[in-house]
């Protein structure tokens, strides 16, 4: 399985990029917070993403992370019934790792649900099996507050 990556930016969209690690070109699926970080760093530098191999009877796809804090929480996306890797990747890119968990503890379905593709009950079952693991999580992922510009930007991008 393939967990991190290092190497160049051939392509890059919103969603996916294409990452040249020495003459082998992947292609990685990866959320716009991310993509903001990778537009951010030098052009001609070599970056490293935390990958998360998912592995069907039909393909082999791998979701690029640019923190090990979102390819966790990933992780734990996924593993809810009813989310699937596209799915989790759109939640991720809706909001960030401690604005989720904060509405996962709070029980918010309404800001969960402000999400493209997440209905009520798929917030409300993220909720449920999510909610006893919040403090877990929020170790894991050494949460810091949000701040206003996080919420402004979240804003920003479920207008999209």
């Amino acid at each position: 399985m393939i967990g991190y990556l290092e190497g160049r930016i051939r392509k890059s969209t919103p969603e996916v990029l294409l990452l040249d690690v020495r003459g082998v070109g992947y292609e990685v699926l990866i959320p716009l917070s991310t993509y903001y970080e990778l537009e951010r760093a030098p052009a001609d530098e070599p970056v490293g993403l935390h990958i998360r191999t998912h592995l069907r009877d039909d393909s082999l796809t791998l979701y690029g992370f640019w923190t090990e804090r979102e390819r966790l929480l990933f992780d734990h996306l996924i593993a809810v019934g009813g989310i699937g890797p596209k799915l989790a990747r759109v939640i991720l890119s809706g909001m960030s790792p401690d604005e989720l968990l904060t509405a996962l503890a709070a029980g918010d379905i309404a800001l969960l649900t402000r999400t493209p593709g997440v209905g009520k009950k798929t917030a409300e079952r993220m909720v449920v099996e999510l909610r006893d693991k919040v403090q877990e999580l929020a170790a894991e992922l050494e949460v810091e507050p949000p701040s206003s510009t996080d919420d402004d930007l979240v804003e920003a991008l479920v207008s999209l």
